[in-house]
């Protein structure tokens, strides 16, 4: 697919999301529009799979009907490889497609739409979306489709006042959305998937502050992606403890060949159910993706595992207990503190560090801040550079990269095991970027120049250095990138003399326009305003 047909894709997808928007702000009819994507895709799924199996017959699964002969055997042996398989079911007649057809009854073009003409499906595709969890029940990939579709409230008045105008609304989306090919046979693509992202992107777009719980601008995703692969091929694990919806644990794996496992966690329900959509959207099979809903740093999901790579854009400076009974967890207790009650921000570092795998990298955005706040954050700070020397990079972002927030950031790397034990690598990326519109942007070649700075530890002026861990005890363990990487812009050199000479010249000028305003108002016979 080439990229413009890519744009008109996406662009059609974004024009079927807004005619749900009505009253609803951007997160509430996104969670429909993204909803009902994602019933189509495992539709499809579905379709091509049980098609492949029939094919032997010379039947279609969506032709298979209760007058076909022996249909309850085909269905049947069509369910358990599908629950085996893909990990759920459907009947031929909950395919998307069918119910679509359902909706649009006999108007024959939907922009000319007949409410009259229409069937009353909601009732029929509330069920089906209740199935497709239902038809989980009892197997491996119960969890993974748990309460899916939990957020799809069809009853909402916010889709309509009455019944039959929210089902218009839905027949609508529904038929937009049918005539629009995924191309799933092409397995090389990942047509479906993109677009999901861009949507994701564009929901994120609008939703100012809610966007930082669901999602990471994808050039920064990027950032993190590329560092946390540096030299390797194939992963075995991936893990973003504050996994939102998803995003960035499948951008680290479109930087290898294979990620073996997916990790995740997140604290809120809609945004949890988003990101295990986004997995199976984009291919993940249902086993190779373990994402669990709960506060990582209060009731950690995945706490005796380590992980090859570890990523993370957590909430900047968020609340937490802090409770005296953490010093005794594992993931705190060797430091001595714990991260303040008001700034959770080092939590979320102890907590990776506890999970990042000897071979491992982990990077994690953070707001400045937390490179130079005094009191038990300097002493973690301290403790994990002259104890643990896990500390292997420090980038400087632009400011109002995120959406919701205009505070710079950067993002801290860490290593169990560094190649260079001996100093830290500071990079100083905040005057590079594009502005568009109100926000900054960050390019290709400003992502370029930030990886291939980190992967060569190259210095140069007044964008990165290394400094030794000596240097780094000497300033207190305040990582402030500017006591490395001199930013210090020489002032043009000022000629006195002729400052003072445009100053005479201005006062002449002034008096002569002075002595001109007087004559004119001598004329006029007025007062001169001076």
């Amino acid at each position: 697919m080439s990229e413009d047909q890519k744009r008109v894709l996406e662009q059609q997808l974004w024009n079927i999301a807004n005619t749900l928007r009505g009253k609803m702000n951007a997160d509430e009819f996104r969670d429909y529009i993204l909803g009902f994507i994602f019933y189509k895709y495992l539709s499809e799924k579905m379709e091509i799979f049980a098609n492949e199996i029939l094919k032997q017959d010379k039947m279609k699964f969506r032709e298979i009907t209760s007058k076909t002969a022996d249909a309850q055997e085909f269905i049947e042996a069509i369910r358990e490889e599908s629950l085996e398989k893909l990990g759920y079911f459907l009947k031929p007649e909950e395919l998307f497609t069918e119910v679509a057809k359902r909706g649009m009854g006999d108007n024959e073009d939907e922009d000319q739409y007949d409410e009259s003409k229409t069937n009353f499906i909601l009732e029929d595709l509330q069920k089906i979306l209740t199935n497709i969890q239902l038809s989980t029940m009892g197997t491996d990939s119960e969890e993974d489709f748990d309460n899916l579709f939990e957020d799809m409230d069809l009853n909402s008045t916010k889709l309509g006042k009455t019944p039959d105008a929210r089902n218009t609304i839905i027949a609508k989306v529904l038929t937009h959305l049918d005539k629009i090919d995924f191309k799933l046979e092409h397995t090389e693509l990942d047509v479906l998937g993109d677009a999901y992202e861009y949507l994701i992107g564009q929901f994120a777009s609008g939703a100012g502050k809610k966007a930082g719980e669901f999602y990471t601008p994808q050039e920064v995703s990027k950032i993190l992606a590329k560092i946390v692969t540096t030299g390797k091929e194939k992963l075995k694990s991936v893990y973003d403890p504050t996994c939102g919806s998803g995003s960035l644990l499948l951008r680290v794996a479109k930087e290898v060949q294979d990620v073996s496992n997916f990790y995740g966690q997140e604290m809120n329900r809609t945004t949890y159910n988003l990101a295990r959509m986004n997995m199976i959207l984009h291919g993940v099979h249902y086993r190779k993706f373990n994402i669990k809903q709960e506060d990582t740093l209060e009731h950690p999901q995945h706490i005796d595992q380590q992980f090859e790579a570890i990523v993370a854009n957590p909430p900047f400076s968020a609340n937490w207990s802090a409770n005296p009974l953490f010093t005794s967890d594992d993931r705190f207790s060797q430091y001595g503190k714990l991260a303040p009650a008001s700034k959770a921000d080092f939590a979320f570092v102890q907590h990776m560090i506890h999970h990042l795998a000897e071979n491992g990298t982990m990077a994690i955005v953070l707001p400045h801040g937390a490179l130079f706040r005094g009191s038990a954050e300097q002493h973690i700070r301290k403790y994990l550079i002259e104890n643990k020397n896990f500390l292997d990079a420090v980038i400087g972002l632009p400011a109002n990269i995120f959406y919701g927030t205009s505070i710079p950031t950067c993002i801290m790397v860490f290593k169990r095991c560094r190649e260079n034990p001996d100093d830290v690598l500071f990079i100083n990326a905040s005057q590079c970027f594009d502005k568009v519109k109100n926000q900054n942007v960050l390019r290709e070649e400003h992502i370029d120049k930030i990886i291939t700075t980190y992967r060569n530890r190259t210095e140069e002026d007044k964008y990165s250095k290394t400094a030794t861990l000596q240097l780094i005890a000497d300033n207190d363990y305040n990582l402030n990138i500017s006591r490395y990487v001199d930013t210090f812009e020489a002032e043009d050199s000022i000629d006195i003399n002729v400052i003072a000479n445009e100053i005479k010249n201005l006062d002449s000028s002034i008096a002569d326009t002075d002595k001109n305003i007087a004559d004119f108002c001598g004329q006029l016979n007025i007062a001169t305003p001076f």
